[in-house]
């Protein structure tokens, strides 16, 4: 994957990866993006990323539902681009490892994978079994974290690692929390922390977490990324980035 020094690279401890805060430029953090790869083309052109010194975080199911789950796997040898592990991705490397039925997985989004042999089902789920399950940017007040679904704990809680299968199976799967049944307050001492997983019609916090899939396969859904320091946000849909001629665009 990545084999240069880089000096903003981060060091991988347990599941969560920690990144120093970003003094060269700026950082984003787009919803989940299931394959919608014109809508990102779009929005990276908007925001002018800046592929030397600006990172974009992943809150995590890259693959499935949409038209490029390929071309959306393939971001994850950008230097720039850094993902967390979704539900999506945790379901094809249980294909892969063949805990998980192929059809079962084909009828929550995993179609575009038929056509996929075993040996390139089993190179994805090496790459993406080298995922974290949270990541940390930056201290103090600056700090923001990138998880996939919901985490209940403190920030001390997310950086120790050491999740149990229960809290593993909430940060990939829970939807407590964006559903309205999960207390807010067991999120003391959490920072703010971004999150996909249940689509919103927009972006909504809940206590500390803020939630930014805005549904970008179905219909009416949107590719959201946002700018957390500077509390920005943009959105646009699949048919909308292709109007403007997104698909002709080239990634960085």
């Amino acid at each position: 994957m990545r084999h240069y020094h880089d000096p903003m690279a981060s060091v991988l401890v347990n599941s969560v990866q920690h990144h120093a805060t970003n003094v060269r430029g700026r950082d984003f953090v787009v919803g989940d993006l299931h394959g919608c790869v014109d809508a990102l083309r779009y929005l990276l052109r908007v925001i002018t990323f800046d592929p030397e010194n600006d990172r974009l975080f992943s809150v995590g199911d890259l693959v499935d539902r949409g038209e490029h789950s390929e071309q959306a796997l393939a971001l994850l040898d950008k230097p720039w681009f850094f993902a967390v592990l979704g539900n999506h991705e945790d379901t094809l490397c249980a294909v892969a490892d063949g805990r998980v039925r192929r059809q079962w997985w084909y009828g929550i989004g995993g179609l575009w994978a038929t056509a996929l042999s075993d040996e390139r089902l089993q190179h994805y789920a090496e790459i993406l079994q080298t995922l974290p399950l949270a990541r940390v940017v930056g201290s103090g007040k600056d700090r923001f974290n990138i998880l996939h679904a919901e985490f209940f704990g403190s920030d001390a809680e997310l950086d120790a690692g050491n999740y149990s299968d229960e809290t593993r199976q909430r940060l990939l799967w829970g939807r407590d929390l964006a559903l309205g049944n999960g207390d807010p307050q067991r999120q003391r001492g959490l920072s703010l922390t971004y999150c996909g997983h249940t689509p919103m019609r927009d972006i909504k916090q809940v206590g500390s977490q803020v939630f930014i899939d805005t549904g970008a396969f179905g219909p009416g859904g949107k590719l959201t990324i946002v700018e957390p320091l500077a509390l920005r946000r943009w959105s646009i849909s699949v048919d909308e980035a292709r109007a403007e001629g997104a698909a002709a665009l080239a990634l960085p």
